[in-house]
């Protein structure tokens, strides 16, 4: 099965003004790793509606699978659902599963009526699909792999933990990889002064993921940790050359602690 590339959109203008810290970025990546996925991309988007319809374009036409989280309450500042809408050519509606869901949350569980306002909760692209809530029954909704979740952490996170065991099993650890690095010191150790070295693994092991971290542990004290993550056996023969290399360059180096 070929790798699918898993995209992250987390919308609200209170995240970008630093009102509220984001919350979903850490707990999905987390969700993922434990199924040997990884998320190639993330967006941090306003309530913004054409600019989260263009996003959405984009996805759409790559043909990512994309994670939606907020945006798609009831009140005015909501427009991830029209957004969506907008993206995929089709007009909002409101969907009989939705409706039967949200029936059950206000009519029965609360005693109450289904009013407008609750009844926008279940309004979605035409030919959107459910995503369960077992929080609060208000369900998200999924159109062409794109998976939209409400802001809530305690609701967003479950709801995108049930998209994942339902619909992506057969991606889970696919190809077993492991993150080996060294942690380089001393007058050498700073990306320029090795970007032959980088250039020489991402040529000749174009499978594997480099990274480099440089940091200044003191001041005038340089340290890099340079590695590369992919399938064990070419980590293996990658850092061995890394390791020749900086050895010849004078550079000391140590394992980076797992």
């Amino acid at each position: 099965m070929p790798e699918r590339i898993f995209g992250l959109v987390v919308i609200g203008d209170e995240i970008l003004s630093g009102k509220r810290r984001d919350a979903h970025f850490a707990r999905i990546a987390e969700l993922m790793a434990a199924r040997g996925l990884r998320l190639a991309w993330v967006n941090y988007l306003g309530d913004d509606r054409k600019q989260l319809a263009d996003t959405f374009r984009r996805s759409l036409a790559a043909g990512d699978v994309v994670f939606s989280c907020g945006g798609i309450g009831n009140t005015p500042d909501d427009h991830t659902r029209q957004a969506a809408a907008d993206a995929l050519n089709v007009p909002l509606c409101l969907s009989l599963d939705a409706k039967a869901a949200l029936e059950q949350r206000f009519v029965i569980e609360l005693k109450g009526v289904l009013s407008p306002q609750h009844a926008l909760l279940g309004t979605f692209p035409s030919g959107a699909k459910l995503i369960p809530n077992p929080v609060n029954r208000v369900p998200g909704f999924m159109i062409r792999e794109h998976y939209f979740v409400p802001g809530f952490p305690e609701m967003a996170h479950p709801m995108l933990e049930w998209v994942l065991e339902t619909f992506y099993r057969d991606c889970f650890h696919q190809q077993p990889r492991v993150e080996k690095a060294f942690i380089l010191t001393g007058e050498m150790a700073y990306e320029s002064a090795l970007l032959d070295l980088m250039e020489t693994v991402v040529a000749t092991w174009p499978a594997l993921r480099l990274f480099s971290l440089p940091a200044l542990t003191r001041p005038g004290h340089r340290q890099l940790e340079l590695g590369v993550e992919g399938e064990a056996e070419k980590v293996d023969a990658a850092m061995d050359f890394i390791r020749q290399a900086v050895e010849k360059r004078g550079i000391a180096w140590r394992w980076r602690d797992a």
